[in-house]
């Protein structure tokens, strides 16, 4: 099974939350988010918009660039675990 964006994206949000001690209210809260959607968001179960994204990424105090980087590691650690992809 192929790793999607969102799941990953979702992943990285989430362990920057944790890092910081913080809940998913405080957060939602913060970016003017709903807690459930926020929620969502980090389980990897709905597409964020650009916009939001920059919303959650300033109330967690990191830039979008440093999350995208992050979900690119992964990704990258995801297709040398799946192989090389068919042409």
């Amino acid at each position: 099974m192929a790793t999607l964006a969102r799941e990953l994206l979702g992943e990285v949000l989430r362990a920057e939350r944790m890092r910081q001690g913080r809940t998913l209210r405080e957060v939602s809260v913060a970016a003017r988010v709903s807690l459930g959607y926020l929620s969502e968001v980090e389980r990897g179960q709905k597409e964020a918009s650009s916009e939001l994204l920059y919303a959650i990424s300033q109330a967690l105090g990191v830039s979008l660039s440093k999350v995208y980087a992050e979900v690119s590691e992964l990704f990258v650690e995801a297709e040398a675990k799946s192989g090389p992809m068919a042409a």
